[in-house]
């Protein structure tokens, strides 16, 4: 299967990968990034740009936007999600999640914001010679300007956390839980935070998290919309 730039896929519920689970292969040492000179050549993982290090920019020096996508005015009250994908070595992206915007700093670097209230699930995979040195699932809601907030990496200025799952193992079993709220034709975006909160401590006690029902759903909704 094809990565873009951030190593989300245009297939699945809210750029969601597919359901195959299984963890990123290890590059070999020849494989090295630093060891190859740059590509003149188009790809997915470069978005159509050309791989060179020269065009980071276009002509007034303004970073590329990704397609379809432009800046809010006041982007400092987003919150901002930086994406690096170099192939068999560093790999992060989203499991699930709607950016409001995207921006592409280079061929291998991006960063997509979200305003206060998305929930977003990102994957942060990295390995070296010997072999994966870290696997990681932050399932991360975006605050309001002024509320409280956990660092989370890779996320400014951090957010509530609402679920953490390190170890590929771990991370599998968190996308088959969510790959069974998206059978049931819920959003991950949308599903309750709670109900992460959830899955996070059934897991830290090696339980077996409830399942999220469509009714438990609607309920959500509801109140969701009396607190508005």
């Amino acid at each position: 299967m094809l990565h873009g730039l951030s190593g989300t896929t245009t297939s699945g519920r809210s750029g969601t990968r597919s359901s195959d689970h299984r963890e990123p292969n290890c590059a070999k040492k020849a494989q090295r990034p630093e060891l190859h000179g740059a590509l003149n050549l188009a790809n997915t993982e470069s978005f159509g740009f050309l791989l060179t290090p020269t065009r980071l920019a276009n002509d007034k020096g303004q970073p590329f936007l990704a397609p379809s996508c432009e800046l809010p005015g006041d982007s400092s009250q987003l919150t901002q999600v930086t994406l690096v994908w170099q192939k068999g070595w560093r790999e992060d992206w989203l499991k699930f999640g709607k950016p409001v915007a995207s921006l592409i700093v280079d061929r291998r670097q991006r960063k997509e914001f979200y305003s206060a209230g998305q929930v977003f699930g990102l994957v942060c995979w990295a390995a070296n010679d010997f072999g994966t040195v870290r696997s990681s699932l932050h399932i991360v809601r975006a605050v309001c300007a002024g509320e409280a907030v956990i660092p989370v990496p890779q996320v400014d200025p951090g957010g509530d956390l609402l679920l953490s799952a390190f170890g590929w193992p771990k991370v599998a079993r968190v996308f088959r839980l969510i790959d069974a709220i998206e059978a049931s034709g819920i959003d991950p975006c949308d599903v309750a935070p709670d109900h992460w909160r959830h899955i996070h401590n059934r897991l830290a006690a090696r339980e077996t998290p409830r399942s999220y029902s469509p009714a438990r759903h609607r309920a959500w909704l509801q109140r969701k919309a009396l607190t508005r």
